[in-house]
């Protein structure tokens, strides 16, 4: 990681749950392997954190045809009591709304 000095243990802001979310909300029809990839976990971590997420009712998971399709649910409150004044929407916002794609939708929301 970038900024490190010998020595030093390496550490991040964002958790590996936060990244795949950021990862779905930015391409909603990833495949495992591809969200593992992009953040660099295993494909079974990448299943055990999308479980937790779908668990959680941050997004749900649509099979089409072959392919699954993912939904991310962003107004949902941050998990940990410090920060559940928060929508998940916040966070999305910040990594996930780029010009290079289209901007987060609620699921369910029938918007163009």
């Amino acid at each position: 990681m970038g900024g490190e000095r010998a020595g030093e243990r390496p550490w991040t802001f964002l958790t590996n749950h936060a990244r795949v979310l950021v990862m779905i909300a930015r391409h909603p029809e990833s495949r495992l392997r591809d969200i593992a990839d992009a953040i660099g976990i295993t494909e079974r971590a990448a299943q055990m954190i999308v479980n937790d997420l779908e668990g959680g009712g941050y997004l749900t998971r649509t099979r089409i045809g072959r392919r699954t399709h993912y939904s991310v649910h962003p107004d949902r409150p941050f998990r940990h009591p410090a920060d559940a004044d928060h929508l998940v929407k916040e966070l999305l916002a910040v990594f996930a709304d780029h010009d290079d794609h289209t901007p987060l939708q609620a699921a369910g929301d029938q918007r163009p």
